[in-house]
């Protein structure tokens, strides 16, 4: 007795493989080309923006640290600009930004690997013209209305690959 396996020449698990390896490398698999710079100029400013917050963090995190204690000696580049509670709301603005960045990020690569393995499961499907669909009033009886003579109403939906 032998089997037949049925070998499908895309897989949508090398593609998804392929974009956790490296961001892209799915969508190159599956020759969506356009899509990789897509990809790289979103992590990058993901990561610039990363890199941005977390800088201004340290920056106003150093003046809080200078400014909330008591010593007169040290003092921060803000000292009278702003108040220990305006640095505090600055340090926690910054680090909230940076861990949202850093959570969209994430999401960014997650995404780039959904894309990769959706469009494979689809690589093979049929979108060309002839394709149609056809929809007709339809009146019938239920078998539980047959007693009582009532019809009902419906659509029929007609799919036709030519």
């Amino acid at each position: 007795m032998s089997s037949v396996v049925l070998l499908n020449p895309h897989s949508p698990n090398k593609a998804a493989n392929l974009s956790a390896l490296l961001p892209g490398l799915g969508q190159v698999y599956n020759k969506q080309y356009l899509k990789v710079p897509v990809i790289y100029a979103g992590a990058a400013g993901l990561i610039y923006g990363i890199h941005w917050n977390n800088v201004q963090y340290k920056k106003y995190l150093t003046a809080y640290r200078l400014d909330a204690d008591t010593s007169a000696a040290t003092v921060s580049e803000f000292a009278g600009l702003y108040s220990v509670a305006n640095l505090i709301t600055l340090k926690d603005f910054y680090r909230r930004n940076r861990d949202l960045s850093t959570i969209v990020l994430s999401l960014w690569y997650a995404a780039n690997i959904v894309d990769a393995y959706v469009y494979a499961q689809f690589y093979n499907f049929d979108v060309s013209d002839n394709l149609s669909l056809n929809v007709k009033p339809y009146i019938y009886q239920p078998a539980f209305y047959r007693q009582s003579g009532a019809m009902a109403t419906g659509l029929t939906l007609t799919f036709n690959i030519k």
